[in-house]
């Protein structure tokens, strides 16, 4: 259920005319939504008629005929090479879930703008008044045309790993799912620096991951391909795991890549002597669960706002704690990866975003934290600016050795 917004006025607070005063007289949060958080703005000038003549008729007829008669032209003479749409259907919004295309758009708005201000990429918030898988895959295929590349946003599983499947199969351009993917490579990042701490591989580590929806399958699936020693994913149900019968396609698929060991039961019960604990679904872990864990065990508790472990429970039997949240440290925050991941691919027009190209990324968003290493400091800050140009040559690099670069 969608979270109730309370106008905190009473009814005396009233203006002229015995009018109720604007939310954003009481809360800044409305203040600095006012107008909305984007605009469109020129790149060049329309001073006179010269320059209305060239960025208008007759002059764009010149450019318009050269790109009917040299398609790949588009990339260098408009701006689809460097702009994505960031495409919602509202049911899967923040912690708020299925609120509608329209109450979507101030979170839209929010990554179109982490998109320009961490990545240098223009993006454009793009809200379906549809739900449907087909809906949506057609409506995304026929807009496909004015942009660079399509990051997925805030769509529900299961739905949502079809529509990336889909959109992938039919589109030339990078689609990115953020939910899935920019969770996966920050996780993976900040696994790696706190591996790299305690001095094992993540060959050495036992994973759990509660939560099977999207950012979980994801998570799981980039820790196989990283070399995770095993890793085992939890749904309300328990363990996921090959003899279970109430299993949907895309948990089928995962129970045949994952928990090498066998293990049934309930989260807690495969928390007994882990390594690793994710967190990406919400609810509660019991303290019981957390100290039956390996020595010198990692906590990454992610949700929001409250982290299934709290950092001062973590804290009594972890070596290093992750959240979701910017108030306490090693905060796993997908600000890291997506706005670098879509500048490298941009940058090499890549026809798509591959496996190794995100764990390229990961790779080097752990490399940003280099020397300084600690635990309190396993992943950088997102207003670290090595970030950003860290992760895009990287991503491009992996384009170009993986054959999807076409520049």
């Amino acid at each position: 259920m969608a979270a109730e917004i309370v106008n905190p006025r009473s009814d005396s607070d009233t203006g002229q005319d015995g009018e109720a005063e604007p939310f954003d007289s009481f809360d800044p949060a409305f203040a600095l939504h006012r107008g909305g958080k984007m605009a469109v703005q020129a790149t060049v000038p329309v001073r006179d008629k010269d320059d209305l003549s060239l960025a208008y008729t007759p002059g764009v007829a010149k450019v318009c005929s050269a790109i009917a008669e040299q398609p790949e032209l588009v990339h260098d003479y408009t701006w689809k090479s460097s702009v994505v749409a960031v495409v919602t259907d509202g049911t899967a919004v923040l912690g708020l879930g299925d609120i509608g295309p329209e109450a979507s758009l101030p979170v839209m708005e929010g990554k179109a703008i982490l998109f320009k201000q961490f990545g240098g990429v223009d993006a454009v918030p793009i809200a379906l008044n549809c739900t449907g898988v087909d809906e949506i895959v057609e409506t995304v295929v026929r807009l496909a045309p004015s942009f660079g590349g399509v990051n997925l946003e805030d769509i529900s599983a299961p739905r949502c790993f079809e529509i990336e499947r889909r959109l992938q199969e039919q589109l030339d351009i990078p689609v990115f799912h953020d939910d899935q993917h920019g969770t996966a490579v920050v996780t993976l990042a900040a696994l790696r620096n706190a591996a790299r701490l305690s001095g094992r591989e993540i060959g050495q580590l036992r994973a759990v991951i509660s939560g099977a929806g999207a950012a979980g399958v994801a998570i799981a699936k980039m820790l196989v391909s990283a070399g995770i020693g095993d890793v085992a994913l939890a749904d309300r149900k328990g363990i996921i795991s090959a003899d279970r019968t109430d299993l949907t396609d895309v948990k089928r698929e995962v129970a045949g890549f994952t928990n090498k060991a066998g293990i049934s039961g309930s989260l807690e019960d495969a928390l007994a002597g882990a390594d690793v604990f994710i967190g990406v679904s919400g609810g509660t872990v019991a303290e019981s669960a957390v100290a039956s864990m390996a020595e010198g065990a990692f906590v990454f508790a992610m949700a929001n706002p409250n982290p299934e472990v709290h950092p001062e429970v973590a804290h009594k039997y972890a070596a290093v704690v992750a959240t979701g949240r910017s108030d306490f440290p090693n905060q796993i925050n997908n600000v890291l990866a997506f706005p670098g991941i879509f500048a490298g691919a941009l940058q090499v027009r890549a026809s798509r975003i591959t496996e190794g190209m995100k764990i390229a990324a990961a790779e080097a968003l752990a490399s940003v934290v280099g020397d300084d290493l600690a635990a309190d400091y396993v992943i950088p800050s997102p207003f670290d600016e090595r970030v950003a140009p860290a992760v895009t040559a990287a991503v491009a690099a992996a384009a170009r050795a993986e054959g999807v670069a076409r520049r």
